[in-house]
């Protein structure tokens, strides 16, 4: 089903062959398995899964209350339907690493990524972040490693430091990181060019940017950072907030005209959407489920 030629360990080595490319990886966050589709379609380099949005999408705040169970269904669901590698935010570990990375590896998973917050997180780009001792998070970056059975299973590490310590400390502890095992290092929550910069130079690893909106760091266009040195670009809430933004304006002015006949040539049409499920690729299955046309469904 889904069409998907690639097994979860192709993908591994496709994002393993991406990262050493010397091109930076643009990788959109996906709330559903839908826009993973959408974001393989228009040539994106892989699929992420925020913490923060898996959070948002179950009505919850990004407090560390999704469980393991919740995030690692949701990204199997997300990771079948692409050819493209999934990047997936574990949090803090779901307090046991070597479940959680087994987990995820057999679900199909590409890498992930575990930051040194204390369990009842918060989103990265909030003030008055905790932090766990430099020690205890090496302990949980040697856990995952260790607990990966595939190699090419990337452990990304996040410092949320910088807000809370400082750069050189943050460094510091990312240097602990990598010793740790750590193949990516994801520093949260950098200010400006001159902080991506520092970090760059002070780092011998792959490097992971967080482009959300709405936060501490200035936006900055993905050839910025590429020549920043910088290996991968995220923007984890991006699809989520363009959706929600467009489904209430929608809501709201259907609830006030009483008809949506205002906001038809907002919506994807029914054609549209049928290509993007590969609607008609199910008749090799069955010749009687695509047995119709869309015309006039544009």
């Amino acid at each position: 089903m889904h069409f998907v030629d690639k097994k979860p360990e192709d993908k591994r080595i496709d994002f393993n062959k991406k990262l050493n490319s010397n091109k930076i990886l643009r990788i959109p966050g996906a709330y559903n398995p839908l826009t993973a589709k959408l974001i393989e379609e228009i040539g994106y380099d892989a699929i992420y899964v925020s913490g923060g949005v898996m959070s948002n999408d179950l009505g919850y705040p990004d407090i560390g209350l999704t469980t393991l169970e919740d995030v690692s269904n949701r990204s199997k669901q997300i990771a079948r339907v692409t050819n493209l590698p999934t990047v997936v935010d574990i949090d803090t570990g779901f307090k046991d690493c070597e479940e959680t990375i087994e987990r995820f590896e057999k679900f199909g998973i590409s890498s992930v990524h575990i930051e040194d917050q204390v369990e009842r997180k918060r989103c990265g780009h909030l003030d008055n972040k905790e932090l766990i001792d430099k020690k205890e998070m090496e302990k949980k970056i040697k856990k995952c490693v260790k607990a990966r059975k595939d190699k090419n299973f990337k452990i990304i590490a996040r410092s949320d430091a910088n807000s809370v310590e400082g750069i050189d400390k943050m460094i510091d502890r990312c240097k602990a990181y990598i010793d740790s095992g750590a193949e990516i290092i994801f520093p949260e929550a950098l200010k400006d060019e001159n902080e991506f910069e520092i970090v760059r130079k002070s780092l011998d690893c792959h490097l992971l940017a967080n482009m959300t909106e709405f936060g501490k760091s200035k936006i900055l266009n993905y050839k910025d950072l590429e020549n920043l040195g910088y290996n991968i670009v995220i923007y984890p809430v991006t699809t989520q907030r363009l959706a929600m933004k467009s489904v209430e304006d929608g809501l709201r002015a259907i609830f006030a005209d009483g008809h949506q006949n205002n906001i038809i040539d907002k919506m994807q049409t029914r054609k549209r959407l049928y290509d993007l499920v590969d609607y008609e690729k199910y008749n090799s299955l069955d010749e009687k489920i695509y047995n119709f046309n869309t015309e006039g469904h544009e």
